[in-house]
C-alpha cells in the first residue's frame, strides 16, 4: 500500500527529506567556508613557522619599550619617562577634539545623506542610487589617503585629520543610518502623508522619533572609533599624538613609544566608558535589566 500526502508516513519521508536537503545545504557552505579559509592563507602567506618565530621577537620589541622602574628612585624614573608629558597631554586634547569634530561633521553629513538612501523613503530611483553611491565613495576610500589627499590641499596639521575622518565618518554613518531607516514602523508615515504632511514633515514628525536612538547608538560607536583613528591618521602629518608617536618610532625611542601608547589606551578607556554611560541614559536602564 502507497503512503499518500496526509499520511504520517508521508509527513516523516518529507521531514527527513527536508532534514537531508538542509545538511547537504550545510554541507556545502562548510566547504566552501573551508576553500575560502584555504585560499586566503595561500595568498595571505600564512606561516605558522615564522608565526612561531616572530612572535618572541614582537614580545622582545614590546619588552623593549619599557623603562626601568627602580623602587628607590621611582618619582626620578617615572619623571624620565614621561619627560613630555605636558606636550603629549596637548598633543592628546587635539586627537580627542579631531575625533569628536571630525564625528559631529561626518554625522551631520550623513543624517542628511540618509533619507534620500533609504529605500523606502524616497521614491525617485536616480536619487536614490546617487546617495548610495557617494556613502560607498565616502566610506571605501581608507581614512589614511583621505589624511594625505588634504595633507597636500591644505597643508600639515589637524584641519587635514578632522576632514578625513568626517568624510569617513559620512560614509559609514550614512549608511548605518539608511539601514536604520529602512526598518521603520511604515504607520506614522502613512498618517503624517494622509494628514497632508510634506517629505520633509514625514521624515522629522514620523522618521526621526523612531531612529533617534539607534543614530545616536551608532553615532557614539563611530566617536570611539575616530578617536582611535585620530591617533593613526597623525603618522601622515594630520595632527594629534599620532604624529608624535611615528616620529618616536622612526627614531627609535622606545620609552617614548610605551609612554605614548599608554596615554592613548587610557583616553580610548575614558572615552569608551563615557560613551557606555550616555548610552545607557538614551537607552534606559530598564532595558539593561536581565530578563
Amino acid at each position: 500500500m502507497t503512503d499518500r500526502p496526509g499520511t504520517i508516513d508521508g509527513f516523516e519521508r518529507g521531514y527527513r527529506r527536508q532534514q537531508a536537503e538542509k545538511r547537504l545545504r550545510t554541507l556545502g557552505f562548510g566547504l566552501v567556508l573551508a576553500a575560502a579559509l584555504v585560499a586566503s592563507a595561500i595568498v595571505g602567506q600564512v606561516d605558522l613557522g615564522r608565526l612561531a618565530t616572530g612572535l618572541p621577537q614582537a614580545w622582545a620589541y614590546i619588552w623593549g619599550t619599557v623603562p626601568t622602574l627602580r623602587v628607590e628612585t621611582l618619582g626620578a624614573d617615572l619623571g624620565e619617562w614621561y619627560w613630555g608629558l605636558g606636550s603629549w597631554l596637548r598633543l592628546l586634547a587635539e586627537t580627542v577634539l579631531m575625533g569628536f569634530t571630525g564625528t559631529v561633521l561626518g554625522g551631520v553629513a550623513g543624517l542628511l545623506l540618509c533619507f534620500p538612501a533609504s529605500r523606502n523613503l524616497v521614491q525617485g530611483r536616480v536619487l536614490h542610487f546617487a546617495s548610495r553611491r557617494l556613502l560607498e565613495v565616502a566610506r571605501t576610500v581608507p581614512e589614511l589617503v583621505y589624511a594625505l589627499i588634504f595633507v597636500y590641499a591644505f597643508g600639515l596639521g589637524p584641519f587635514a585629520g578632522v576632514l578625513a575622518i568626517a568624510v569617513h565618518t559620512a560614509g559609514s554613518l550614512g549608511k548605518l543610518f539608511a539601514e536604520v531607516n529602512e526598518n521603520v514602523d511604515p504607520g506614522p508615515i502613512e498618517g503624517v502623508r494622509a494628514a497632508g504632511g510634506t517629505w520633509a514633515m514625514i521624515m522629522r514628525l514620523a522618521v526621526l522619533p523612531q531612529v533617534l536612538p539607534n543614530f545616536a547608538s551608532y553615532a557614539l560607536l563611530r566617536l570611539e572609533i575616530n578617536v582611535r583613528s585620530a591617533s593613526a591618521i597623525g603618522i601622515v602629518g594630520a595632527g594629534g599624538i599620532g604624529e608624535e608617536l611615528y616620529l618616536s618610532v622612526r627614531q627609535f625611542e622606545y620609552p617614548d613609544i610605551s609612554a605614548i601608547l599608554l596615554l592613548i589606551i587610557a583616553m580610548v578607556s575614558i572615552i569608551d566608558l563615557g560613551c557606555e554611560a550616555v548610552r545607557h541614559r538614551l537607552i534606559g536602564h530598564d532595558a539593561l535589566r536581565v530578563v
